[in-house]
């Protein structure tokens, strides 16, 4: 009952309530977004979504579309601008996915969303991952997010998918506040973002 119907409605109300809460925070995140970013505000990717369907996440965007001589993006660590890191470290590029949550294509909580292009390297086990909805936290993220494997990741993932309950979900939303506030595990060590996935060894 939990995971089929006070989940998603508890996901809508929330999702919600913090839009109509948040909204001047929206309003100043994207004001200031939109001088650092060189007027570039949101970031629209395809993600794949429970049974792997593809839907279009929106996040705050952190870095510049600058390209090389040859038309190629540079970096990230040379794109990710002063505003952009501040976002990034404190999960406010995330916020925008709480219309993601109130279209009902996420949750609060399950494993993240990753690229359209990861679904075939996955193996059958860390295929698991899609049975549910994918979420803006999830039990990676409070277990080491970007500092970990990514078969780590998705070890938690299926984990979370078997363990599902009310109790573990406010286990990771207090958990993830923590997270927040310390800004841990927000980069691989080194990189500016986390390592792409590129298969199973």
């Amino acid at each position: 009952m939990y995971r089929n119907i006070i989940k998603p409605l508890f996901d809508f109300l929330l999702s919600l309530a913090l839009i109509l809460v948040l909204s001047p925070v929206f309003i100043l995140l994207i004001i200031l977004l939109y001088f650092f970013n060189q007027k570039n505000v949101f970031f629209f990717q395809e993600r794949p979504g429970k049974d792997e369907r593809v839907f279009r996440i929106v996040k705050f965007k952190t870095m510049t579309d600058q390209k090389d001589e040859s038309g190629n993006l540079l970096p990230d660590e040379f794109r990710l601008t002063k505003m952009g890191k501040f976002v990034r470290k404190t999960s406010l590029d995330e916020l925008p996915q709480l219309f993601n949550v109130l279209k009902g294509d996420m949750s609060f909580i399950g494993p993240r969303p990753l690229l359209v292009s990861y679904l075939a390297l996955y193996n059958s086990e860390q295929k698991r991952r899609h049975i549910i909805k994918p979420g803006i936290t999830g039990w990676a993220q409070v277990n080491g997010r970007n500092t970990i494997s990514w078969e780590k990741k998705f070890e938690y993932d299926v984990w979370y998918v078997d363990h599902l309950t009310f109790l573990l979900d406010v286990k990771i939303l207090l958990l993830t506040v923590k997270k927040v506030i310390k800004s841990e595990g927000i980069n691989t060590a080194g990189q500016a973002t986390t390592e792409s996935f590129k298969g199973n060894e």
